[in-house]
């Protein structure tokens, strides 16, 4: 694929994959919008957690591996046999997960979230085990994908992941008037297997839908080098997952509500997060690609450290606006139906600890990417694994019983940051990345001090009484002074930014 053809699809998934994310988080507000901060707004969102947990890191592993060694394989029969032998353990192993759901829901959700109990316990095991055949269509769903995408397919991908989340949002609005909070597990089923359909018919398009079923394996070298790349792959991609799956945990066991707006507050930072991590990873990854493969360490070492500046140069005014206007961003989104004046402050308040870490999220995302591509996955897992299982957990553990939900907010934050301080260390060390100026990043730090100073006055002063009014012209404000900060302190002319230099 040349480099404009790359261009173009990149351009055209991205949009794809952006109207996908912005119906993920319509189903956000229709929950919202119909349970607010309720125990049955908590319900739903743990309904989902197990079967997505699977689905993100479980389907993830497995179609990384699976590629990983597929695209080096060059006997044709050799490879229609490893094809053959993933889908059968996969398919056997999925139906046992899922059986196993469905079967032992309740003591499932009790053990995970053992903060439940009574009608709402009850209420969450009951949508679990509708929503848990999902976990089956969504992980063959990321495998398909990841088949179609190592042909160059890239299109039918995202529009199956774009029509998954419209149909869902779409058979809520169909089914709540008659099922009900059960419209939502019904909702979730039906838009998975769609999707596995889609992608079905487009692995039939392009001759790659031949499966067959196959216990005893021919080529165990190749099984045995998957699973060894699918294992680290498994715990390195996890870390957003596991403090999502640790967040809900730990949050089952306060008053009602809690799981529900650490959940919007979390989709709220995601949103922005995902697209400007598009708009730098768009244009990063296949320059990143290339350098690896050249092994032009001084280039990769530019690309690395222009990457960060750009991350933060855009992600740090969104998250320093979003942290001053986070209630009335809150409101102007969700407060409608069910969702209070109280839901929206319960909300806000998470929102403002979770944009705190927002770029450390955004860029420990960024920084894995260069270990993988240098093959280099220790760094990563260890970083993930320590921060969630250590810093998070412990930070949870020693203040939930004073500050409850806010400590649960902070656990993620807080290890997020360290991670990312981890991760610089480790690039550094580990694979000899060379830094950039000093004095630009030192001017970063001064811009980003400047700019919270003057959201804090924005804020403070324009007040039109109308939270409305007050976040588009705060808004338009804030963004004219950003704009003259990055001037004065000589991080971007008005036609370039650090990466593009």
């Amino acid at each position: 694929m040349n480099r404009k053809r790359l261009f173009q699809v990149i351009g055209v998934v991205t949009v794809i994959n952006i109207l996908s994310r912005f119906f993920g988080f319509v189903r956000e507000v229709m929950i919202g919008y119909h349970f607010g901060t309720s125990s049955l707004a908590d319900s739903v969102v743990l309904a989902y957690t197990i079967p997505n947990f699977l689905y993100l890191v479980l389907g993830g592993a497995v179609t990384t591996a699976y590629i990983s060694i597929f695209s080096k394989m060059s006997n044709d029969i050799e490879k229609q046999r490893f094809h053959n032998t993933v889908f059968t353990y996969m398919l056997i192993f999925l139906l046992l997960i899922t059986a196993g759901l469905m079967v032992f829901a309740k003591p499932i959700v009790a053990f995970f979230f053992s903060g439940l109990a009574g009608s709402q316990l009850l209420m969450t095991s009951q949508l679990f085990m509708i929503t848990a055949p999902s976990a089956l269509f969504l992980v063959f769903s990321m495998w398909f994908s990841g088949i179609l995408n190592a042909q160059d397919q890239f299109y039918g991908a995202a529009v199956a992941a774009l029509v998954n989340n419209g149909m869902f949002v779409l058979l809520v609005v169909l089914l709540y008037p008659f099922c009900g909070i059960y419209a939502y597990g019904w909702g979730a089923v039906a838009s998975a297997a769609v999707m596995l359909l889609i992608l079905f018919v487009q692995l039939r398009k392009n001759n790659l839908h031949r499966f067959q079923f196959q216990l005893v394996t021919t080529e165990p070298e190749y099984i045995a080098r998957m699973l060894k790349i699918a294992v680290p792959v498994l715990f390195g991609g996890a870390t957003l997952q596991l403090y999502i799956f640790i967040q809900r945990m730990f949050a089952s066991q306060l008053e009602a509500g809690y799981v529900a707006a650490l959940n919007y507050a979390l989709k709220f930072v995601q949103l922005p997060q995902v697209i400007l991590m598009t708009s730098v990873t768009t244009v990063i990854y296949p320059m990143l690609a290339k350098k690896t493969a050249e092994k032009d360490y001084g280039g990769i070492s530019s690309i690395f450290f222009r990457g960060l500046k750009s991350l933060f140069m855009i992600i740090v005014p969104v998250s320093v606006f979003v942290y001053f206007y986070a209630e009335e961003m809150v409101k102007l989104i969700f407060e409608y139906g069910s969702f209070t004046a109280q839901s929206t402050k319960m909300t806000a308040m998470m929102l403002k600890i979770f944009i705190i870490g927002m770029f450390a999220q955004a860029a420990n995302l960024f920084i894995t990417r260069f270990f993988y591509a240098m093959e280099k996955s220790f760094v990563p897992v260890a970083t993930g694994m320590i921060s969630v299982f250590g810093v998070n957990i412990l930070i949870i553990k020693l203040f939930i019983g004073k500050y409850g939900a806010d400590a649960v907010a902070w656990g993620t934050t807080v290890s997020a940051i360290v991670q990312f301080l981890m991760l610089v260390v480790a690039s550094v060390v580990q694979l000899r990345l060379q830094p950039e100026k000093e004095a630009q990043w030192l001017r970063l730090i001064l811009y980003a001090l400047c700019a919270t100073i003057a959201a804090a006055i924005i804020h403070k002063y324009i007040d039109f009484h109308h939270h409305i009014a007050n976040i588009f012209i705060g808004g338009l404000t804030f963004v004219l002074v950003s704009l003259l900060l990055l001037k004065s302190f000589r991080l971007m002319s008005f036609q370039r930014l650090p990466m593009m230099k």
